[in-house]
């Protein structure tokens, strides 16, 4: 057994002292040991119940015969961190995470691991660490939040955001905006639509390193304690038959995976996260992989943003499994492939589409094409992200005069003070991986905007990135970014932006003669940093068309 490294034979007496001294025994000890990586904490809604679900993996694992070690990792409440200097901090702990993860099980050599994350950077932080440690493991998280309801309509945090903007309108009183503070997030969990918590955690399905479930059993249902105990004896069945990540986490298991995020109409960072991921298994994911994987893939699910379903009514439905047997009914998915809890085709088949209305029937889908687009052009030569799946047919083509934001604070006063038209081409740039640093999420200023009525008649054009409750024509991960010399640090205002969702094309209108002379002319600015941390990952990150991996990765 891995473990053995630190507690076997006569050498190993004092590092036995000192798990006896932790209150484990002889007969625990001599168990294989299997580390639980927990990231419980009393601030993120999505965490909060996290020492539950640890509590019932933990006696999965002992009923099967072994020894569980709980530890904890840092995680943060994107929500909660949106729109001030905080939100700077968010996908760089994806890297502090998966480090963390591999710290703790290299110093401590677990036989396996299972890892309990459930909200935005901590779940890819922790698979990225799987890959990476490659022992047998498993994902399970602490699962989505329940709607809210408010005088009979389903709301969620999206609702809330977009309130703010309606605020500022005029449109709303503060005491409607203080009844749907109170009633959006009802529960813990994670956000109840299809987020980039909800979108990982759904993928995780998909690739293989999490059981069937994981993204859709609501929080508060006691199926996933249940469930919770099974991965627990789960995981020690793997480490029996030394099954690792690696082994289910193949180029076809990313492939799946991509095809089942083109129909649910997942988050726009999962483009972010899922090359990262498969970076640490030494495969690498292109850009063009989305792409080509969208235009063949049917968008079978509209989940909010998108449209009126929650994560509850999709697990009623018949969760990813039901999603799954409609792509395979195309043979869109290699069915042949493992997944922790076995042979995928196994599960597929004899699953069922419970509920048409939450998942199309493949020859009945939303759209012909998946939820994600890439886009190219002048603008954006190594590409661009955009959720087509939670943007009006109507403006899938979209022209108009931009407003250039150097900072996203700069937008959300100009969103605020009503400066914003219809029409207008929001530039914000300077919010990139290295530039921002930390790619921001900009769902305050989409929202506001989507608030003020505006979401269909203006667009807003980033090297940050959007929350997966973004909707409208919000195009983000403009490659390459404002601080390493892109095009979009050139942009003036007045200029004129064309967007052509169906032909992929984000351009600028301007001559190739006039973009080299600003080139010349303007000066790429230099946000001071004052955080050590943000400094290093300024220097070490690679752009958003590369996953925004650190360049001191092990692969």
């Amino acid at each position: 057994m891995r473990s053995d490294k630190m507690k076997k034979g006569f050498e190993r007496a004092g590092n036995r002292s000192l798990l006896k001294a932790s209150g484990f025994t002889d007969e625990e000890i001599s168990r294989p040991i299997i580390g639980i990586a927990n990231s419980w904490n009393e601030i993120v809604p999505g965490h909060t119940h996290l020492r539950e679900i640890a509590s019932a993996v933990k006696d999965g694992i002992r009923m099967a015969g072994a020894t569980p070690m709980e530890f904890q990792t840092i995680g943060i409440c994107d929500g909660i961190a949106m729109g001030h200097e905080g939100m700077k901090f968010s996908l760089p702990s994806r890297e502090i995470i998966a480090d963390s993860v591999e710290i703790m099980a290299s110093a401590h050599p677990f036989d396996g691991l299972v890892l309990i994350p459930n909200c935005d950077k901590i779940v890819p932080g922790m698979l990225m660490a799987a890959l990476r440690l490659n022992i047998p493991s498993i994902l399970f998280s602490g699962g989505p939040m329940l709607a809210g309801n408010l005088r009979g309509k389903d709301i969620d945090l999206i609702t809330v955001f977009e309130a703010v903007g309606k605020m500022s309108s005029g449109k709303m009183k503060n005491s409607e905006l203080s009844e749907l503070e109170e009633s959006a997030c009802p529960t813990c969990g994670s956000c109840a639509g299809m987020f980039t918590a909800n979108s990982m955690n759904c993928i995780a399905e998909a690739l293989g390193l999490a059981p069937f479930g994981n993204g859709t059993i609501p929080a508060v249902m006691s199926i996933r304690k249940r469930l919770a105990k099974k991965v627990g004896m789960r995981i020690v069945e793997l480490i029996k038959k030394d099954i690792k990540p690696r082994q289910i986490a193949t180029i076809e298991a990313f492939k799946n995976a991509i095809t089942v995020e083109m129909a649910l109409g997942s988050s726009t960072n999962t483009v972010l996260h899922l090359p990262a991921i498969a970076h640490e298994a030494g495969i690498k994911l292109e850009l063009d992989i989305f792409d080509k994987t969208s235009r063949k893939t049917p968008n079978l699910c509209r989940l909010s943003p998108a449209g009126p379903a929650h994560m509850e009514d999709l697990d009623r439905a018949g969760g990813i499994l039901a999603v799954m047997k409609e792509l395979s009914k195309k043979k869109l998915l290699n069915l042949k492939l493992s997944a922790v809890e076995g042979k995928i085709e196994t599960r597929v088949k004899n699953a069922e589409n419970l509920d048409t209305k939450v998942i199309r029937p493949i020859n009945k889908p939303y759209y012909k094409e998946g939820g994600i687009a890439i886009l190219k052009g002048n603008l954006a030569p190594d590409g661009a992200v955009i959720k087509r799946s939670a943007v009006n047919e109507k403006v899938w083509t979209f022209s108009g005069k931009a407003k250039v934001f150097n900072c996203e604070e700069e937008a959300m006063k100009s969103i605020m003070a009503n400066k914003i038209k219809k029409g207008d081409v929001l530039i914000i740039r300077y919010e990139g991986p290295k530039g921002g640093p930390g790619m921001r999420e900009m769902l305050s200023p989409t929202s506001a905007i989507a608030g003020k009525g505006l979401g269909e008649s203006v667009a807003l054009i980033t090297d940050g990135r959007f929350s997966g409750g973004t909707r409208g024509l919000a195009i983000g991960h403009v490659s390459p970014e404002a601080a390493e010399g892109g095009t979009i640090a050139y942009v003036k205002n007045g200029d004129t932006i064309d967007i052509s969702i169906p032909k992929r094309q984000i351009s600028l209108k301007v001559s190739s003669s006039e973009l080299a002379k600003r080139k010349k002319e303007i000066k790429i600015l230099s946000h001071q940093i004052k955080s050590p941390f943000l400094k290093r990952y300024s220097h070490l990150t690679t752009s958003a068309d590369k996953g925004a991996i650190l360049k001191s990765s092990p692969r």
